[in-house]
C-alpha cells in the first residue's frame, strides 16, 4: 500500500491511541515500547498483544491475538509493519505471521480493509465511521 505520507507521519497511526482509531479500531491502549502494552478493540474484537519491536519510523512488530479466543490467542501471532520512503509517499507493507491457515484469508481481508483507511487517515482526512462497525464477529 503506498500512502502520501511520510514514514514519519504514518508510524505515528501505529504508535499514537488516538490517531490508531481513526482508522483502525474504536479504542485503543498503547504504550510504543519493546514490551507495551499493544490492545486495540475493532468493532467488538479485543486485540491485545504487546510491541516487540519499535524502530522508527521503519519498522514495528507487535504480537497479535483476540482475547478469549482459542483460534488465535493473545500473542499467538506477531505484526510487521515495514515502512519505506518512495518520493513523497511511504509504502507500507504488513507481515502477519503465525496464524493457523484457516486464519490467513480471513486477516488478509481485514489488513487490506484497514490498510485502505490508513492511506486516507494518514494523509490527515477523515477515514469515517467502518463499515465494518455493525457486523457480527465471532471470535472464538
Amino acid at each position: 500500500m503506498s500512502i502520501n505520507a511520510t514514514p514519519d507521519q504514518i508510524f505515528r497511526y501505529l504508535v499514537d491511541p488516538q490517531l490508531m482509531v481513526r482508522w483502525m479500531g474504536n479504542y485503543a491502549v498503547l504504550d510504543a515500547v519493546p514490551g507495551g502494552t499493544f490492545h486495540i478493540d475493532i468493532n467488538g474484537v479485543p486485540l491485545r498483544g504487546s510491541y516487540l519491536e519499535v524502530a522508527p519510523p521503519d519498522r514495528l512488530v507487535v504480537s497479535w491475538g483476540m482475547a478469549d479466543s482459542e483460534i488465535v490467542p493473545p500473542g499467538s501471532s506477531t505484526v510487521e509493519f515495514a515502512l519505506s520512503s518512495n518520493g513523497e509517499a511511504t509504502v507500507v507493507v504488513v507481515t502477519h505471521r503465525g496464524l493457523p491457515p484457516d486464519q490467513v484469508d480471513q486477516h488478509q481481508i481485514g489488513w487490506t480493509h484497514f490498510l485502505e483507511r490508513l492511506a486516507v487517515a494518514g494523509t490527515g482526512q477523515d477515514a469515517g465511521q467502518d463499515p465494518w462497525a455493525d457486523l457480527e464477529t465471532d471470535t472464538t
